[in-house]
């Protein structure tokens, strides 16, 4: 995942939400509109997530301590998880909260009638830039994968929250504009009050599924399984080594990779030759993958085969795979 472009990203849909949140409170202290008070405070929710991941990817750049000592790469993925309870709080169930009581108080909107909509449609123009920078910068790393399945399978928390929290925005500025555009056409508030119900709906739903990914990465996620792939090659590439036995992988951060393996040696060999083949192994990975910064190799003998016999390298692929 490329640390720049998720930055950019951020940035990027910082400085959108910022500018749109004012005029959408602007809109709303003429109008009284219950959706877009809704919106206001989803583009408020919005730039204060925006800048909790800033401060998340700052601190988790702090050198590594005597009571950290794999550093503070985590802390992105804590930042991430706090910025799903401010959507779901903050923004969905303030939308919720807004919706109810302007269905049980409806009235229209009888001063700057089209305010509203001029509003919304400039908000959706410039959410629109933002959406796109964030698409624009996660293809660089996406490939081949589908979006729902760059989403869940993403080990840097900032674009994926980006690119769900435009996609949320869009779908609300929609929601929005269809809800206004109601009451004024009919001059009935429960509209307002509708629009701003599916606007806590939505956002609840995103909140939840950022949350859930969130959680994934703070218990600990493996690798991808393209670098799963390049460390068993690599480690199959030296000679020294007849197999992986077994192998676990864990990112302790979005740029950081743990990697720890047993791998099967020859009985025959002196302390010196493993020891020699398991930096050559080392340097190998850190070759075909350059975030895997803690690895741990462990020697052994080759108990599922008499004598420990070493193996042809098309044959040496792990017996366990975590």
């Amino acid at each position: 995942m490329s640390a720049e472009g998720g930055t950019k990203a951020v940035v990027a849909a910082l400085l959108a939400n910022t500018g749109i949140a004012v005029t959408k409170f602007l809109a709303f202290l003429l109008t009284a509109s219950s959706s877009m008070l809704a919106e206001s405070i989803h583009s408020v929710a919005d730039a204060g997530n925006q800048v909790l991941l800033l401060v998340g990817k700052k601190r988790s750049q702090r050198a590594a301590s005597e009571l950290h000592p794999f550093g503070y790469g985590r802390e992105r993925y804590i930042y991430g998880f706090i910025v799903s309870i401010v959507l779901f709080s903050v923004g969905g169930l303030f939308a919720l909260y807004e919706g109810w009581h302007k269905i049980q108080d409806p009235h229209g909107i009888d001063s700057w009638r089209w305010v509203p909509v001029v509003v919304l449609v400039v908000a959706l123009v410039l959410e629109s830039f933002s959406f796109r920078t964030a698409i624009h910068e996660a293809n660089h790393v996406r490939g081949g994968a589908s979006w729902t399945s760059f989403i869940r399978r993403a080990r840097s928390p900032e674009l994926p929250v980006i690119l769900l929290e435009d996609l949320a925005a869009l779908v609300g500025l929609a929601l929005a504009l269809v809800g206004v555009s109601l009451t004024l056409a009919t001059g009935n508030g429960i509209w307002d009050g509708v629009g701003s119900i599916a606007i806590g709906v939505l956002l609840v739903c995103v909140a939840i599924v950022l949350a859930v990914e969130m959680k994934s990465l703070l218990i600990g996620e493996s690798a991808t399984s393209e670098n799963v792939e390049r460390i068993h090659r690599a480690i199959a590439a030296e000679p020294r080594v007849d197999r992986i036995i077994h192998m676990k992988t864990l990112h302790i951060g979005p740029e950081e990779l743990l990697v720890a393996a047993k791998i099967a040696v020859t009985g025959s060999d002196s302390a010196a030759d493993v020891a020699t083949a398991i930096n050559a192994a080392e340097a190998r990975i850190r070759e075909a993958v350059p975030i895997a910064r803690a690895i741990y190799l462990e020697p052994d003998l080759d108990r599922a085969r008499p004598g420990g016999a070493r193996e042809s390298q098309a044959g040496a692929r792990p017996a366990e795979n975590s």
